[in-house]
């Protein structure tokens, strides 16, 4: 590992760009080299080229405020010899996102996105950090694939996945769970809005959000998949139907989950299923990686608060990388419910990409 790599933010006048400035202001290990967005913003000084769409409730920083964007599409070769990895969050579809991303990578730049265009490309790994590291393990038969040395694509799941999928999979790895039923409430940054830009959500709830549900029901199994041969081939074991709300909230979001298990002999207590909860460590803690939640999974017990976890009171906890769940109970149609949150741009989406980036620095991804 390096002192310091010299990192880019591909889409960085967008909400998840802008975070990205926030989180990476003062990293240890990173340092913002390049910023890149569409040819409109291309050639004009950061603090001008966002203007009046920075989201952020801090200030840009003073060291950005002035840098010229470069634009992402047609400075791929220049922007690839400035840094040694970049984060994507474009606002293209899907096969544009696609191809630039192959070529950023093709141009040796290691590329971590936050787009979902490569979460089904079957050598790309999708990574919760703290659930499925070993997925990385892809990457060699990628980077064969794309014939490079150093350049390759890893992506993090769908935001709202991380509200509920976390909880599941630590305890599906030992107490295997059948099927569930997951309905998710999704905070308004997730669409890339606030309450002025977005006044018709004040007031108001939308029980549909495009292509959020099929996310939701798939995505998981590829998460909780094995690498074989040059793939990974998803699970077929855990089967997930569900239903997608957005709501005016300004961050957060929510899943009220149902679940039961396989062995109808061996189901876990509530009890046991905390215990398991709070006493999770993944990759990231044992590493000590800058912006891992130092617990992981935190847990509000039905007899001591069941009115958590909410909004307001869990969405920062640890830097706004913590899950957070609650309300853990017997249900009268599976064997549990409960609900769980995470904050969407944080732990869901910015945050988990530099999470990821630092867990591919740490293991070496990116020298």
């Amino acid at each position: 590992m390096k002192d310091n790599y010299k990192v880019g933010i591909i889409g960085a006048t967008g909400m998840v760009g802008q975070r990205f400035i926030t989180l990476l202001a003062n990293h240890p290990w990173y340092t913002v080299e390049v910023l890149a967005a569409s040819p409109r913003s291309a050639g004009k000084a950061y603090k001008d080229a966002v203007g009046a769409k920075w989201a952020m409730d801090t200030d840009i920083p003073e060291n950005i405020k002035d840098m010229v964007v470069l634009n992402a599409t047609e400075d791929v070769d220049k922007i690839a010899g400035m840094v040694d990895f970049v984060f994507c969050a474009v606002d293209m579809k899907k096969d544009e996102i696609k191809a630039l991303e192959e070529r950023y990578a093709k141009a040796e730049c290691p590329v971590v996105s936050n787009n979902s265009a490569h979460r089904h490309t079957p050598d790309v790994p999708m990574i919760i950090p703290e659930i499925n590291p070993e997925h990385l393990e892809i990457i060699p038969a990628q980077r064969e694939r794309l014939n490079t040395k150093r350049g390759f694509i890893a992506v993090k799941s769908n935001c709202s996945l991380q509200s509920y999928l976390p909880a599941m999979a630590v305890v599906n790895e030992k107490y295997p769970i059948d099927h569930a039923l997951v309905t998710t409430y999704q905070a308004i940054s997730g669409a890339g809005k606030t309450f002025t830009t977005w006044p018709e959500m004040v007031d108001n709830l939308i029980p549909y959000i495009g292509g959020e549900e099929m996310k939701s029901e798939v995505e998981p199994n590829k998460v909780l998949g094995k690498i074989e041969g040059k793939e990974i081939v998803p699970s077929d074991a855990l089967s997930i139907e569900c239903q997608t709300y957005r709501v005016p909230v300004s961050n957060g979001h929510t899943a009220a989950i149902f679940f039961s298990f396989k062995d109808r002999n061996n189901i876990p207590s509530v009890e046991k299923i905390e215990d398991m909860w709070r006493k999770y460590e993944g990759e990231p803690q044992r590493l000590g990686l800058p912006h891992a939640p130092k617990r992981f999974i935190h847990v509000y017990t039905e007899d001591e608060a069941p009115d958590q976890p909410q909004i307001k009171t869990a969405r920062e906890i640890d830097g706004g990388m913590a899950i957070s769940c609650g309300r853990l109970r017997k249900s009268t149609q599976y064997d549990y419910k409960m609900v769980s949150m995470s904050h969407n741009t944080l732990r869901g989406a910015a945050g988990g990409a530099v999470l990821l980036a630092e867990l591919l620095t740490a293991k070496g991804y990116m020298d």
